[in-house]
Parts: structure tokens; sequence; C-alpha cells
């Protein structure tokens, strides 16, 4: 590249100043119009797994199944495998795991748990719920309780507790009122609503219930073990591969959001490959628009061609030119064209903040 091939297009590019204008423009519109693109279809990929995987585990850390295996049998045998129900399913050494987990690549929130089943009684209503028990400071670990408290509070006292709106409202519930909770192991206890919470999960809202990590632990009979350790990772579609990590350095069982969600990990990995395929049309249309473009202006350009040959001028020159023009048509075009995406972008809030029927963009 010589001074003299830059000054050359620069001439040529200013000799035709409404022809330079449109060409830029158009590749600033491309650009632009793949940049929101982009940003339009990355932003729904986000939401959609937010909405969807947001408020659930994705790692669940339990004890490992200790029932024997079964060995080789002759064919033809019949083999019967009683599963030993004398014991609970419970972590009973996991203070040292917690650090373990917490400092795994990846990891963003741990939350040990105490869950079991109980039954609710009010009056003569009596409806099966899931009680969740957690630790101090851990309850929107998981779930984000804090957030989808629609009345009362999120505080957990002793005897307090957190339930659904919809079993609230089946029940016909309010807080401030009085509900008698008994376990499945036959534990009664009566407990003051604290709170309601809406979540917008069906099961969650008509059948969890939040309490006390300590009440918990007294209400299953569980002296000094956990049920199990649920986690979140950041992101969620690396669950897979944390949980093998994590299954290796605990010798737990640990189970990922998308080995219990097959069909909704399958839709969620559709739908990506599909925003990228769309993404990559989008960008070779464009491309060839603009390479289109380009090849017009210089076909229509031979008669200059033919002069700058005739006065001596050589191939690579007139090549060099030309690569020029389109180099900078391209540069300050795209320049331009991401500048108009940004300020379009702009007033639109973030995936994390966006509201019912607002656009999701990813930033």
């Amino acid at each position: 590249m010589t001074p003299y091939a830059v000054k050359l297009a620069m001439r040529h590019l200013l000799s035709h100043p409404g022809q330079t204008a449109l060409l830029m423009a158009g590749v600033a519109l491309g650009v632009s119009v793949f940049i929101f693109m982009s940003a339009l279809i990355g932003g729904l990929a986000t939401l959609l797994t937010m909405r969807t995987v947001g408020s659930i585990p994705h790692i669940v850390v339990e004890m490992p199944n200790r029932d024997p295996a079964i060995l080789s049998i002759e064919p033809g045998a019949q083999v019967v495998l009683q599963k030993d129900l004398s014991r609970r399913d419970q972590i009973t050494i996991w203070q040292p795991m917690i650090p373990i987990i917490e400092q795994a690549s990846g990891v963003i929130a741990v939350s040990p748990q105490i869950r079991g089943s109980a039954f609710v009684e009010r009056g003569q209503a009596v409806s099966p719920v899931g009680v969740i028990g957690t630790m101090p400071g851990k309850l929107s670990d998981i779930a984000n309780i804090d957030a989808a408290i629609v009345d009362g509070s999120s505080n957990l006292p002793a005897d307090g507790i957190l339930i659904g709106s919809v079993l609230a409202r089946d029940l016909g519930l309010r807080v401030g009122q009085v509900v008698q909770l008994t376990s499945d192991r036959g534990r009664s206890r009566s407990f003051r609503i604290g709170g309601i919470f809406t979540l917008g999960i069906a099961s969650a809202d008509r059948q969890a219930i939040y309490m006390n990590f300590t009440t918990a632990r007294a209400l299953f009979d569980l002296s000094t073990g956990i049920s199990r350790i649920e986690i979140k990772v950041q992101p969620a579609t690396a669950a897979e591969g944390i949980a093998e990590r994590l299954r290796r350095s605990t010798g737990l069982k640990a189970t990922p959001w998308t080995e219990d969600n097959q069909q909704l990990f399958e839709g969620l990995d559709a739908q990506a490959r599909t925003g990228t395929i769309i993404k990559a049309f989008s960008l070779v249309t464009i491309i060839v628009g603009i390479a289109s473009a380009m090849l017009l202006s210089i076909v229509r350009r031979q008669a200059e061609i033919g002069i700058m040959r005739a006065m001596g001028a050589s191939r690579s020159l007139v090549v060099t030119i030309y690569v020029l023009e389109g180099t900078l048509i391209g540069l300050v075009g795209a320049l331009v064209g991401a500048l108009a995406a940004w300020l379009a972008l702009l007033p639109l809030p973030p995936v994390s903040a966006v509201k019912s029927g607002a656009l999701p963009i990813d930033r």
C-alpha cells in the first residue's frame, strides 16, 4: 500500500459523495440490524433460561444409593431386590462438604436443606405439602422468595412459615393465621403464617412451605444430618459438567437439572441453536448485500479503470485502490451502524430487569 494509492482511493470516494454515503448507509443499516437481532435473540434465550430454570436448583446433591448391586445371574433365573427402607436418606456429615462445593468453579449459591412431606390442617381441611427447611440467610439462594412475597414478610422465626398463594387460596389462609402441621414422622406443631409467596410455578405455589432450618430439623426428627444440598451455577447449561466434578470431589450423588428435565433442556438447546442459525443466515445475507453493492460500484467505474490502466497504472495499484475504498466504506459504515444499534438498545432494560410485555435484550 502506497500513499499514492490511499490518495487516489480518497479522491474516488469524495468525487462521488452521494454514492459513497449510500454505500456507507447500507453497511451501517446491515450492521445495526445484525447487532439488534443478535441482542434480541440472545435476550430471548437468556430470558427463557431464567424463567424456566431460575427458580429451581441447577444441581441437587444427595446421599448415594446404598442398596447392593445385583450380581450377574444365570439366564432364566429371577431375582428380587428388596430396597432397604430401615434407613433414612440423609447426608450425615455435610458440614465439610459445603466449603468444597462453594469453592467449585461455576457455583454461585449453595443451600443445605431439610425436606420432608407433611399435612397442613385448618379446621376440617387437610392438604399435603412439601416442607423446606432453609438456613438463615439462604432462603432466596435457589428460588427468589424475597422477591416473590405478595403478602407479609420473608422472615422465618421458629414458629413462622411461608406458604404459596395457591395453597393459601385453597385453604382460605391469610398472614397471621395459625395452622397445624403434621410431618411424615408423626410430629405435629402449630405455626403462624408469616408470608405468602407467588413463584409462578404451580407445584411450588400449591404445595411448598418454607420454615426455619432448626424447626424443620425437630419436625422431621433429623438430629444431625440434612436431606440434600441444592446448588445454583452460572451458566445453568454448565450444570452437567459441574455435577460430575462435585460427584468426584464429594463422593455424593449430584444430579443436574438437565437430567431430571431432559425435554426442557432439549427445548432450550434447540432454541439456542435456532437463534445461532438465524444470526448466521442474517450475517451472510448482509455480507452478500454489501458485497453486491461494492461490486456494482466497481463495474460502473470500468471506464475509470481503463483510463488508469492506459496511463500506466499497474493492476496491483488498481486493486489496492478499490480494496482501500471498500475497507474505508466498511469501517465507517460498521462504526456508524454499531453506534446506531447502541443508541437504539440504550433505553431498553437488561434481561434481569425486563417486565411483562417488554423486549428482552441481551447486553
